[in-house]
């Protein structure tokens, strides 16, 4: 629909027009046990420029009870598409509506959710990017700020939440009033409402005279999970380095982070009033890297209160600003801050935010940095690798470019020149140049504004008495995926190189390093002319660029057989890495992979970067090895991943790792009477916690392998009677190996819209299952059937979950591709739908070169 459908030049139009003051709303909520819908009433005073003028305020409700504008009462009629036309503005302008907007269950605009433990309802609000409107009527685009005034009525008892401290409720009868001071001039997508019988633990951040108060919520059925005081250390490392590093105290009067059920994101960077996803308040054992992952998100969201909140862009084409930027942020902070658990958190970045990265940037749908946003439909599905993990890398390589000191120089003055104001890209570019002195435009042109990525590659020449005679960097462009816009780009990099040798045969030591910058096709290194080979070269040592890395075949050859002997953890993530990309691109076989992952991962002390290798091992056997050959490899997993388990430490991280891989491949009768063993207690690995979650992962093998019935999952239910408890039992009844579990499922998701949206990504989960495919072979036909009618009746979100997760990735044949293009011909799709079924198939052409790839090796 075109209303809902918000275009830049709509926008533009808009703002040119209004400038908002400010937004009071009063919000009924003593219907939430009920659900249905709640009473909305907007006051919102706004001047127009051009008295006499037209205009539009959004709004998603199922309907609207009273208009008034300037005093006159318009037709409650004229809402329509999503739109309260509003005509002949006066100079200064007073608009009230009254709607009726609905409670969702899909994790956008005011979501409502019962808990099974205590059968209470929670509700909180998530708005990025166009869902305010279905709490209040609002001018929804970013540049129309305005400071927010908050009335909520809700049932007594409760803890109501918002962007403003929390004021002393009022009213003695079943449901009271908090009234909350105004806010800031802050955008309409990060105004936030989180409300219902949740649990608070309060700390303050104290730094000399200044004293910001803590809050960490959660429900009461969480609470014993909930480590507050781990939140709150984190939390105040990243107040220390954000508020020095930014020469600007944090804008907000308090900061309250919520940890809500069936979040769709990580978080949310509401202004002082942070959600995030409650599966980050852990139940069960988790490693350390979920607690690094929480760490990042929690600094992640603290470092938008700066860029996002305070200052936002102008229009969506600029995201990057806010998100590449609060993800360079969470890194750098982890990195640096002292007194953080996680120093190590560049590698990390290397081995998840990059490869994340590489693998959007290869995609038909790759585009820059600061990409063309055309409407609201084009950023709903922009949230990804490029906007997020590229822009990071790139910010990391400016970084490199101009020095860190000159960086946050010129981060300091943008804020403090645009502060509760609106930004495009020269803004910020405009401030790092004075700062560091540096022409920026090139390098914005080369890196923000074009697609793809390069390839850098060492060519080593020797001489009869093994020295270097020649070394030099060659960069490569390749060509853009077909579809996509642009051409293929050389740019230039600011790289480090890692020269490596064995010491005493068996650790791999850095042994020089040399900084330089590359440019164009080749780069000459004269400074290693005339030096001794060493064992491994490294390109991008440090990670400094944004570049796929290729290592020489001497170096190959000494990493596959040592790669877990480097005494650092970011070089072994950065030939994990890769080594990985080269699978993916077909350069190394998909059993080749798992050989070097077989010998390797033992030696890996970084728990992340083995949980990452895990993964990326049971794709490549699942995608891209010659389907003659799969069921070889996958024993092969599965029998290392039982002796991991059984030779790791008692209780370690590591052994937790394993026996998760275990769950996830174990096909033997052996090891599937080990998971049932360990389920039912007849079976035990010393040190192993088989807790909540674990049984559940066990659970879902047994499912999935028909060794667990119904019986088996309600019985465990029964255990685990909670929110997620439900959702593992959807993904195992999906999983079953039976004609009618598929069927079901398939109708529960396509063919119904009651579930919730965990619920339904939950059962998507289960109904892939990799070792189903013959199972699941009708169900392409249905798909294609079916695709269209759901983007066009189906939320955003619910819509996006069902269109990537049921697409049939598992059926890697040139017959899927066909098919694919067959739709997009007929189809006509809307150009986000387009994007995502495209991006599908895109991974299964992939999956044909690496299966042709591994084919071929396999023959040698």
């Amino acid at each position: 629909m075109p209303g809902t459908n918000l275009t830049r030049e709509e926008a533009r139009t808009r703002a040119d027009l209004l400038h908002v003051d400010a937004y009071d709303i009063e919000l009924d909520l003593g219907t939430a046990r009920e659900g249905g819908t709640f009473r909305s009433t907007t006051v919102v005073r706004f001047t127009a420029t051009t008295p006499g003028a037209d205009t539009f305020i959004d709004l998603v409700a199922p309907g609207v009870e009273e208009i008034t504008l300037n005093g006159t009462a318009l037709d409650p009629a004229s809402f329509a598409d999503s739109r309260i036309p509003l005509p002949g503005l006066a100079a200064e302008n007073e608009l009230r509506v009254v709607a009726n907007c609905a409670y969702t269950n899909t994790g956008e605009g005011l979501h409502r959710f019962v808990d099974p433990v205590d059968g209470e309802t929670y509700l909180y609000t998530q708005f990025e990017v166009p869902d305010a409107r279905r709490v209040f009527a609002s001018f929804e685009q970013p540049d129309l700020k305005a400071a927010f005034t908050f009335t909520v009525t809700a049932p007594k008892g409760w803890v109501v939440v918002s962007n403003s401290p929390t004021p002393q409720p009022t009213g003695d009868g079943d449901t009271q009033v908090w009234a909350f001071e105004p806010t800031g001039r802050i955008s309409t997508y990060i105004t936030a409402l989180i409300a219902g019988p949740y649990v608070g633990v309060f700390d303050s951040y104290e730094n000399g005279d200044q004293k910001v108060p803590l809050g960490v919520y959660c429900r009461p059925s969480l609470r014993e999970f909930l480590d507050a005081e781990a939140v709150f250390e984190v939390t105040k490392q990243g107040f220390d380095y954000f508020q020095e590093k930014f020469d600007f105290p944090y804008p907000f009067a308090k900061y309250d982070q919520l940890f809500v059920p069936e979040f769709n994101a990580g978080a949310m960077e509401n202004a002082g009033a942070v959600t995030l996803r409650d599966q980050y308040v852990f139940r069960s054992k988790v490693t350390d890297a979920a607690y690094e992952a929480r760490a990042a998100t929690i600094l992640h969201e603290l470092a938008h209160m700066w860029f996002g909140d305070l200052v936002t862009m102008e229009w969506w084409n600029d995201l990057w600003l806010n998100e590449s930027f609060a993800t360079f942020a969470e890194a750098v902070c982890q990195a640096e801050a002292p007194g953080s658990k996680w120093p190590n958190s560049w590698t990390t970045f290397a081995n998840q935010m990059k490869t994340w990265a590489y693998r959007q940037d290869q995609l038909p749908s790759t585009h820059p940095i600061m990409a063309e946003i055309n409407d609201l439909e084009d950023v709903q599905v922009n949230f990804d690798g490029i906007t997020y993990a590229k822009g990071a890398s790139v910010l990391k390589q400016l970084v490199a470019y101009v020095g860190q000191d000159a960086f946050f120089q010129g981060v300091q003055a943008y804020f403090k020149r645009h502060a509760w104001g609106n930004t495009r890209l020269g803004d910020l570019l405009g401030a790092l140049e004075e700062a560091s002195g540096r022409d920026l435009k090139a390098w914005s042109k080369a890196w923000l504004e074009t697609a793809g990525i390069n390839v850098l590659r060492p060519s080593i020449v020797l001489n009869t008495d093994g020295e270097i005679e020649s070394f030099t960097v060659l960069q490569e462009a390749p060509a853009l995926p077909a579809g996509a816009k642009g051409e293929a780009v050389l740019r230039p990099h600011r790289i480090a190189i890692g020269l490596y040798e064995l010491a005493d045969g068996e650790t791999l030591v850095r042994t020089d390093r040399i900084e330089l910058d590359v440019d164009g096709p080749r780069t000459e290194v004269p400074e290693l002319v005339g030096r001794h080979r060493p064992a491994v070269v490294l390109l991008n040592d440090d990670d400094l660029s944004y570049a796929k890395i290729r290592l020489d075949e001497d170096s190959l050859a000494v990493v596959t057989e040592h790669l877990g002997a480097f005494t650092e953890s970011l070089p072994r993530a950065l030939c994990w890495a890769s080594a990985w990309d080269m699978t993916r691109d077909g350069e190394l076989a998909a059993r080749d992979y798992l050989s070097l992952a077989l010998s390797g991962i033992g030696r890996e002390s970084d728990i992340g970067v083995v949980q990452s290798v895990q993964r990326q091992v049971k794709l490549a056997l699942d995608a891209y090895t010659d389907p003659a050959w799969r069921e070889e490899g996958l024993g092969r997993w599965a029998a290392a991943a039982e002796e991991h388990l059984r030779g790791a430490e008692a209780g370690s991280d590591h052994q937790l790792a394993w026996a998760r891989t275990l769950a996830a491949v174990a096909r033997t009768d052996g090891q599937l009477d080990l998971l049932a063993g360990l389920l039912d207690g007849t079976a035990e690995i010393k040190g192993l916690a088989v807790d909540t979650e674990l049984r559940w992962t066990l659970l879902v093998r047994l499912a999935a392998t028909g060794r667990a019935d119904e019986a088996a999952i309600a019985a465990e239910l029964e255990r685990d009677n909670t929110a997620a408890g439900q959702e593992h039992a959807a993904t195992c009844r999906a999983a079953r190996p039976t004609a009618e579990a598929k069927a079901q499922a398939w109708a529960a998701v396509v063919e119904s819209d009651e579930l919730t949206n965990y619920v339904q990504e939950a059962t998507i989960v289960g109904f892939q299952q990799a070792d189903q495919r013959e199972l699941l072979e009708a169900y392409g036909a249905k798909y294609f059937a079916a695709v269209k009618g759901i983007w066009e009746t189906r939320s955003h979100e619910i819509s996006q979950q069902i269109i990537g997760g049921l697409y049939p990735a598992l059926q890697v044949t040139q017959a899927t591709v066909d098919a694919t293009d067959a739709w997009l011909a007929a189809a006509d799709p809307a150009p986000a739908l387009r994007r995502q079924v495209v991006e599908a198939k895109a991974g299964v052409e992939r999956a044909l070169r690496a299966q042709a790839a591994d084919r071929a090796a396999g023959g040698r």
